[in-house]
């Protein structure tokens, strides 16, 4: 059996197939390059550059250069999103991946930075990751939250992003380039962090370390999980053939409980893990929900989730092991 990632990073690139040529030969400046959602774009361009010889190199923008193993076609900045030094040369490709989720201020600002680079690179497409946060608290009329669904963000986070958004697209109507917005939801796979307010990868922490798994609320929220190399999938194709801002959610619409997600964990482990939930539900409330439509991007762009959720949560797992034993060896 192929290693999990090197499976992963084959299936991106069997799913973006009208990218790759767009690519061929460009320059691609990326913040965030070594986050979460940065690794799995930097990796398939990496994957991509070797399989198809591509020619394509990127600049990231990082705070940590040591996320990222060495590659030829990968170069580093360091520094802070929101007061960066321009690197020289044209960039037809922009992609915007780094978040602060600590202050609003520093956020807008790393998307005005980022913009102004944008006009003066020869940027031809920008792809902004913004948030399913944009929207605020989801209706419980509502079970699939759609793009025209106006909302009112309710923490810092969601406004920043909301108003990052506003900016893009004003900047792109201005400048003559084409800026993507991606409303990112919830995603499971390699590289998820397990101790920060991630609920798949803290329930896989919980696995790991032997049980019990742990639910902080009730269990009954509804979130979708997109797997991590759809995200890559779909993340490219915005990229290249997304409409100017107009914004596409990317998730999956396949709604679960959070206790049904705990249990799907504890199932992908083999293993007796015992779930603790914190609270009993409050008898007559309407769950809370976290869930988009896809509609937009299945409709538009042919993307749709391909990995089901318990096959990414088996994956996650046994990527983390892999990581963990190999951490052990070295040591």
């Amino acid at each position: 059996m192929p290693h999990v990632l090197e499976q992963d990073l084959d299936h991106v690139l069997a799913h973006t197939s009208r990218v790759w040529d767009s690519l061929r030969g460009a320059n691609i400046f990326i913040t965030g390059g070594t986050g979460f959602v940065g690794t799995w774009l930097v990796e398939s361009l990496v994957w991509a550059n070797r399989r198809l010889n591509l020619n394509a190199r990127a600049v990231l923008l990082t705070r940590n250069q040591k996320a990222f193993h060495a590659d030829p076609s990968i170069s580093f900045i360091h520094g802070e999103a929101n007061a960066f030094a321009f690197p020289e040369g044209e960039f037809p490709f922009v992609i915007h991946a780094a978040a602060n989720t600590g202050s609003m201020l520093s956020d807008i600002e790393a998307t005005q930075r980022v913009l102004e680079f944008a006009r003066i690179c020869g940027v031809k497409r920008l792809l902004f990751t913004s948030s399913g946060a944009v929207y605020g608290k989801q209706p419980p009329s509502i079970t699939h939250i759609p793009e025209d669904y106006a909302g009112a963000p309710c923490t810092d986070y969601g406004h920043a992003k909301r108003i990052s958004e506003s900016l893009c697209a004003s900047h792109a109507s201005q400048s003559g380039f084409a800026a993507v917005i991606a409303r990112l939801f919830a995603f499971t796979g390699p590289y998820l962090p397990l101790d920060i307010n991630f609920a798949a990868g803290n329930f896989i922490r919980d696995a790991l370390r032997g049980g019990p798994i742990h639910i902080a609320g009730d269990g009954t929220p509804y979130r979708s999980y997109l797997y991590a190399a759809d995200m890559a999938i779909w993340l490219w194709t915005l990229l290249i053939h997304g409409e100017s801002a107009r914004p596409y959610n990317v998730g999956s619409g396949e709604e679960v409980t959070i206790q049904q997600l705990a249990q799907a964990v504890a199932a992908a482990t083999n293993l007796a893990c015992q779930i603790e939930i914190a609270r009993m539900p409050v008898p007559g409330a309407e769950p809370s929900r976290y869930v988009p439509s896809v509609e937009r991007a299945r409709v538009e762009l042919g993307l749709q989730p391909l990995i089901p959720l318990k096959e990414g949560l088996r994956r996650m797992l046994a990527w983390n092991v892999m990581s963990a034993n190999a951490a052990n060896t070295s040591a």
